[in-house]
């Protein structure tokens, strides 16, 4: 009979389709998020994207209302106007003072003239100084004021200073933001990371700046990353790795990054080699 074939071909078949690799390390993939907030208090007027969406640097997220600041540049703009319409006034106001007082001048030093004329002639053409100055620092401060209104509207409009996916969002149309708060999460995939844990008899052998292979179901076998970060402490496993490894409840926690990030979702579970 030939069963013995056949039945050795189906268990060398059933070996490989179980061996799985068990690393040396147990941990799982984490991500840095960017958490999207506006620097002022406002109420949100519209909300542009949506949680697992993709955004690009520079893309609008969301808008805040802009009434006030809308108000504060209107006001602006018409200080503006009204000074502008003013100066010209004050100007040639300034030019005929200017003008008299010099006749008044050349006048004094051939004695043709009184000193109340002159007195008031200067009087006159420093009052007219005076105003054309003040005028325009009033238009300089109504410029400055819409610059300031320019700069909060565009406040008003947060766009991403990142590209990435967004995590959640945490506030909706016609609801109020306080200032700094959040509104929207995106994780840029420079920021994907993997977070495992080292018992404290195998401590020893890690160092920063060391290379680590990186495992997971369904990945590429060439993910390589470098140790940045080794905690100063010890402490208890967290209930999330399950292992033979898990008696060992004093474990060290490390994390580990590759230029460009890892392409890893947060939260999967890798395990861990050292290279």
């Amino acid at each position: 009979m030939n069963w013995k074939p056949v039945a050795l071909v189906a268990l060398v078949a059933l070996g490989g389709c179980q061996k799985e690799h068990e690393g040396t390390w147990l941990g799982y993939a984490e991500g840095d998020q960017a958490f999207v907030a506006a620097p002022l208090a406002g109420w949100v007027t519209e909300v542009r994207v949506e949680r697992g969406a993709w955004v690009k640097k520079g893309e609008l997220l969301f808008t805040l209302d802009a009434t006030s600041q809308q108000s504060v540049r209107d006001q602006a703009l018409a200080a503006i106007a009204q000074a502008e319409g003013q100066l010209g006034q004050a100007e040639a106001n300034l030019d005929l003072a200017r003008k008299e007082f010099a006749r008044q001048q050349g006048l004094m030093r051939s004695s043709a003239t009184s000193q109340q004329a002159y007195d008031q002639a200067k009087t006159s053409f420093d009052s007219a100084t005076a105003q054309v100055a003040q005028i325009a620092a009033n238009e300089n401060q109504a410029r400055a004021s819409l610059s300031n209104a320019a700069y909060q509207l565009s406040q008003r409009e947060v766009v991403s200073l990142t590209e990435g996916r967004v995590q959640d969002v945490y506030f909706r149309q016609g609801e109020y933001v306080p200032a700094m708060t959040p509104v929207i999460s995106v994780l840029p995939p420079n920021n994907v990371y993997v977070r495992f844990f080292v018992p404290e008899d195998q401590f020893a052998r890690i160092r920063l700046g060391q290379k680590v292979r990186i495992h997971c179901d369904g990945c590429a076998d060439n993910i390589v990353a470098t140790i940045s970060f080794v905690a100063a402490q010890e402490e208890f496993t967290p209930p999330v790795i399950f292992s033979n490894q898990s008696r060992k409840q004093l474990v060290f926690k490390i994390e580990a990054r590759a230029p460009g990030g890892l392409k890893l979702n947060p939260g999967q579970p890798v395990d861990v080699d050292p290279l």
